[in-house]
This record gives structure tokens, sequence and C-alpha cells, in this order.
């Protein structure tokens, strides 16, 4: 990284100097949108970015599957600065990082970005106030680079390793078993007979995709889902598009886009029972007579997980096509030919796709220290949903189970602006959220998702309490007032400055 810009601090201020003031890991879209709230409300903070990809987009880049697709519209999965100017709102994953190529091209971000560079390790030194990150490229040679802040975009699951359930007789199967997370290039699967493990966001995509080329595709479930049938193109956004400028139509969009995600939520939560009779009726004018009762209807409410998109019905398009099936069954192993199930079914493949879900992740898995002791964050309490208790000069991205991803990234990039630039108003070089007798703090599980991928991950989480500032939420619309308007100095968020060492160990005792 190159240039040495620092934040401004008062003269008797210790900090040394770094690289750049704040180090954004990931370039994807948390790390981007990180980038373009800097340049728009701290034009005097220098930033870099690593991506341990060679490539940017993230999530977009990395999953390959057939059919990608956003599971949120793009009026908000889009930046709340660039306006999302495709007809189709549901967009596929070229589309998506056509999107993103565009800003970071024309917001010159692109010349900030260190491709090929994986963190390794990251360690807060409070005698210099500031960070040391440790990278290692493909070959396994290490750099460093060191900045004042560290904004983690890495997302909020494992890279390295997806989910795989296990599922006996597995290698005596003899065709081919692909994770959708690691997709196979130019994998040819025509004419093929296809079992797809799973009924999430994932293989609903999947499905009516690889069904167009496939002999038959047969989506595997142990648990049916809740689906919700939407049109891939937004009626309302492309009407106001041809009457308003871009940005007017865009912003009222996503505004009518929030407030009807909020409404459904809470109505979900409150009235389940009128939820459930909405979509099932959706379900059954869809599918006609290849309705099936125990096929579509899940034993939880909606909403206990995410509600998963089905844009244009293309999954029960497929369907009534006979191009694809959908079967209810415990698998009770895997043989040469296929899977036989407990039921005594068996279902004949020559491909097998495990869409069995993610591994939870915190902090990209990165080794964090602080003064050479290493973070446990499932000891650790959220702050404003993307700082943690008693660490220092840090920030993180987890987007919302109930909305679009790129919501809170927004308002956490804006929130870590409006820091930065009271640091620099009070010549601070460092800001903690200080909890000094968690005890006091009541612990409140908000991952009331039953969701698989969400169960697995609880115990490396962080912890919430019962109250803001300390948890994490998941309302949106509360979530920005309190994140634009809400005071920087709440008296929770400590400023201060560079320790001098022999205050520096017991500071920091002190604090946990």
């Amino acid at each position: 990284m190159a240039g040495t810009a620092t934040l401004d601090r008062s003269a008797a201020a210790t900090a040394a100097a770094v690289d750049q003031d704040v180090l954004i890991v990931g370039a994807g879209i948390s790390g981007i949108g990180m980038a373009v709230h800097l340049q728009m409300h701290c034009p005097g903070r220098s930033f870099g970015i690593v991506e341990r990809r060679p490539q940017l987009g993230g999530t977009w880049d990395l999953f390959r599957y057939p059919g990608i697709r956003s599971d949120s519209d793009m009026h908000t999965l889009g930046f709340v600065f660039e306006p999302w100017k495709h007809e189709k709102s549901i967009a596929d994953g070229p589309a998506i990082l056509d999107y993103l190529n565009r800003i970071v091209d024309e917001r010159h971000i692109r010349d900030h970005i260190r491709f090929g560079r994986k963190v390794v390790g990251a360690d807060w030194d409070s005698t210099a106030a500031r960070w040391t990150v440790t990278m290692e490229d493909a070959s396994g040679i290490t750099s460093t680079t060191t900045a004042r802040w560290l904004y983690l975009g890495a997302g909020y699951y494992d890279y390295d390793e997806p989910y795989q359930a296990h599922f006996e007789g597995r290698g005596d199967f003899k065709g081919q078993i692909v994770h959708p997370q690691f997709w196979p290039e130019n994998f040819d699967y025509r004419g093929k007979k296809i079992v797809v493990i799973g009924s999430g966001a994932t293989a609903v995509t999947i499905v009516p995709a690889m069904a167009k080329e496939a002999a038959h595709v047969t989506m595997l479930q142990r648990t049916p889902t809740w689906y919700f049938i939407r049109p891939a193109k937004d009626a309302f956004a492309n009407f106001l598009r041809k009457f308003l400028p871009e940005e007017v139509a865009y912003k009222i969009t996503r505004y009518k886009n929030v407030k009807l995600q909020d409404i459904s939520f809470r109505r979900a939560r409150t009235r389940p029972e009128k939820v459930k009779d909405f979509l099932t009726k959706r379900l059954q004018k869809a599918l006609g007579d290849k309705y099936d009762q125990q096929a579509f209807t899940p034993p939880y409410d909606p909403w206990d997980q995410r509600l998963c998109l089905v844009p244009d019905a293309d999954f029960f398009e497929a369907m009534k096509a006979d191009k694809a099936t959908v079967v209810t069954d415990h698998i009770k192993h895997f043989d040469e030919t296929g899977i036989q199930l407990q039921s005594g079914q068996h279902l004949d493949a020559d491909i097998i796709v495990t869409a069995t879900g993610l591994k939870l992740a915190v902090a990209g898995k990165i080794p964090v220290r602080v003064d050479g002791n290493l973070v446990d964050w499932s000891e650790h309490f959220y702050y404003k949903a993307c700082m943690f208790s008693n660490v220092p000069n840090f920030a993180v991205v987890f987007g919302y189970l109930n909305a679009s991803w790129t919501l809170r990234a927004d308002i956490v990039s804006e929130y870590i602006c409006r820091v930065l630039n009271h640091m620099k108003a009070v010549g601070a070089d460092v800001a903690t959220p200080v909890l000094e007798d968690p005890a006091s703090l009541t612990e409140e599980n908000i991952f009331d998702f039953s969701s698989g991928y969400i169960q697995r991950g609880l115990h490396i989480m962080p912890k919430n309490a019962d109250r803001l500032p300390w948890r994490l939420s998941q309302n949106y619309v509360q979530d920005r007032i309190d994140m634009r308007t809400g005071a920087v100095d709440d008296g929770v968020l400590s400023f201060g400055h560079a320790l001098v060492a022999g205050n520096a160990a017991a500071t920091l005792e002190a604090a946990e």
C-alpha cells in the first residue's frame, strides 16, 4: 500500500505513521461500499483494500453455479449512492458484477485494491494506535501493511469450506458430487439425471436453471421451505424511470421496497397464519394440479427462516413442464447409482448437488489480536451493530437476516465515517466501545431464525444484549435513524490517544 497519510491528531498524541488511514478487507459489496463512502464523507482519509481473490465481487465472484442471482431486489441490494439501472430488479450474478465493476472504475477505486492477498493476521498496538495486518499471496509469501482503522467487509461465511452434511455411503456413488460453493468450470450436465439436496435459495435457483438442459432434476428436501413469488422486473420502478431522473426513480423505489420488506416481516411475526394463507394460495395458483401440500407446507412460520424468492415462478414452471420434481424424504444412504431414501424410494442420479448450506465465520476467520491478546469474538458484545466491546478502531459488516445485505453495509459505512470525522474534530487517535462490566448486560439471542447455518454457528458469534447499543438489531428502519442521527460521542464510545508503553497492558486488562 502506498502513502503515509494519517489522521489529524493533537500535538500530544504519539500515534505512529501508517500506510493508510483505513484498511478495508474484502472487495465485495461491503468493501466497495465503504470505499465510496470514505470518498464521499471523508475525502481527506487515505484507504486501501485487500482482496484474497484475483478479482472483485466477493460472493458474486465466488459463486458460479447455474442461475446464480440475487435473493433480494436490487433497489435495496444496490447501494444508496448508485442507482440500479437494469430492467430486472432480481438480477443475475454477471449483472451484479457489472454493477460493482462500473462503480469501482468510475470512482477510481481499483487503484486502491491489492488483489491476491489473503489476510492471515491483524494486530493492534495501543502504544502506536495502529493495526499491523499480515497478508499472504498465492505462493505463500507474506507482507504487512499498517492502518489506523481496520474495516472488515469479508462477509459472514467460510470461503474455504462449505457446510458438508454427512451422508452414509457417499464414497459409493459412481457419479459426480458437486457443492454449489465450488462449482466446476464448464461443467457439462446436459442430458443428465440430477438430484439437488436442499430446499433453500441456492437449490431453488439451481433447479430451474439446470432443468433447461438436464434430463430431469429432482430437488430432495428434508423439510419444506416458504416461497415467495414475485416478478423479476419491478414494474413500478421501470414506470418511474420513464418520467423521472434515474436517481429520483431509484430513491422512490428503494423507499417503497424498504417499507414493504419491513411491513411483510412484521406481519409474518404478528399474524403468521395470515401470511401462511397468502403464500400458500400463491403457490397453489402457480402450480395448479402439481401442488403437493406435503412438499410446500413447512413446519415453521414464515420468516422463522428467510423467505425464499422465486422470480417469475421459474422453479414452479420447471415442475409444471415435468423437468423438475420435489421429493420430501430423509436420506438413508448413497449407493452406486443414486440415493436410497428412508421411505424405500430410490432416486437415480448421474450428478448429486449438495446445496446443504454455508458455514458461518466471524471476522473472516482472521486471528485478531489486541496488544498481543487473541480476540475471542464469542466473549465480546456487538456495539452499534458494527463494532465490538473493548476492541479499538475496528468495524465489520454483518448484513440483515430479514432484509438486503447492502442496507446494513450502507449505514455502517456512513456511521464509521461519522466516527472518523468526530475523531478528527477532537484530535483523537483511538475510538473504543468501552464495556467495563459485561455482567451488567442481559444477553439475548437475536438470531431467532431456525435456519441451519445460523443455528450451527451460534457458538462462535459475538454476544447480543437485550438493548442498544450492545446488540445486532434486525430493524433497518430504526437502525438508519439511530446510525445517522444518534450522538457519536454517546458516553460509551471512548475517544483517546496512543498509550505510552507502560500503560497499554494495564488499560487493556482493566477493560476486560
